[in-house]
């Protein structure tokens, strides 16, 4: 077991079921915490890794007049690159169609940012996994959307649902960052908080 844990009560900020199942499968105790309507907005000089880091930074100081001495906060964001375009989460089915279709047969980058902040201490880091997928019909794109209804995800998909299992053909890094939580890292770093 984490010995941080007996130092810290372990604060997930964030409203994504894929990001408490995965800090869950650490089997630590944690609480969540989603503070609603935090700027996800972040200046156009940054490099792809640096802008989830960037807007995972900007969740925590959200969080700083709340934060209690012994609580330490964990929060994340995820985009999708291909093609010198940021894709974030769809707004509706012709953008998330959109997406799918720029996404499939060929190759994209999925990167994360995370923050672990106390009131004492920060670290932040980004870990990036390269998805080669498939190339999709419009009728599998239809499926998913209807069925799946993506439009919570990064480039509007979730790996971890059908379209994971009939168009991804390879991954060049963490299976769980494109998940949305790079849960390895984020273990090691707790490991050294």
């Amino acid at each position: 077991m984490l010995a941080i844990t007996d130092r810290y009560t372990i604060i997930l900020g964030s409203q994504s079921p894929r990001r408490r199942e995965l800090l869950a499968g650490l089997g630590i105790a944690f609480e969540v915490r989603p503070m609603p309507g935090v700027d996800e907005s972040y200046p156009a000089s940054l490099d792809k890794e640096e802008i989830p880091v960037y807007i995972a930074a900007n969740k925590a100081k959200a969080y700083s007049s709340v934060l209690q001495p012994n609580e330490l906060l964990i929060t994340a964001d995820t985009l999708v690159w291909i093609d010198g375009r940021i894709l974030g989460k769809p707004t509706d089915r012709a953008d998330a169609a959109a997406m799918l279709r720029l996404l499939a047969g060929n190759t994209h980058h999925v990167i994360t940012g995370v923050c672990l902040t106390t009131r004492e201490k920060t670290v932040t880091f980004s870990v990036t996994s390269t998805v080669r997928m498939a190339s999709l019909s419009k009728e599998d794109i239809d499926y998913y959307i209807d069925t799946f209804r993506p439009y919570d995800k990064a480039g509007a998909y979730g790996i971890q649902e059908w379209i994971g299992y009939v168009a991804v053909e390879a991954i060049n890094g963490s299976f769980y960052n494109v998940m949305g939580l790079p849960i390895q890292r984020v273990y090691q770093e707790l490991m050294k908080f």
